[in-house]
């Protein structure tokens, strides 16, 4: 979790002085694409919502302002979610 500590979760301002992880919560890294290197906090997700992964809204993907990203989790591996390609 160290490694953790200097990166950035999903979701959190650019400005934020702490944009890392926080103790308790569960992360997932996300692999390739746009987000490629942030973790996502999925705490609040069943293991049914885990295995489906997630939409994610971003500006820097092929859609511009207001697409999404799709993640799902790496075969094998539940530490990391794959990018999966871009939505409007």
């Amino acid at each position: 979790m160290d490694e953790w500590m200097r990166v950035r979760v999903y979701g959190t301002d650019h400005d934020d002085p702490d944009p890392g992880p926080r103790q308790g919560r569960d992360y997932v890294e996300l692999v390739g694409g746009p987000l490629d290197g942030l973790l996502l906090d999925v705490t609040a997700r069943s293991p049914g919502e885990r295995a489906e992964g997630a939409a994610l809204l971003t500006e820097i993907g092929s859609f511009g302002p207001g697409g999404r990203t799709w993640y799902g989790p790496a075969p094998g591996d539940g530490t990391r979610w794959q990018w999966q390609g871009d939505a409007p």
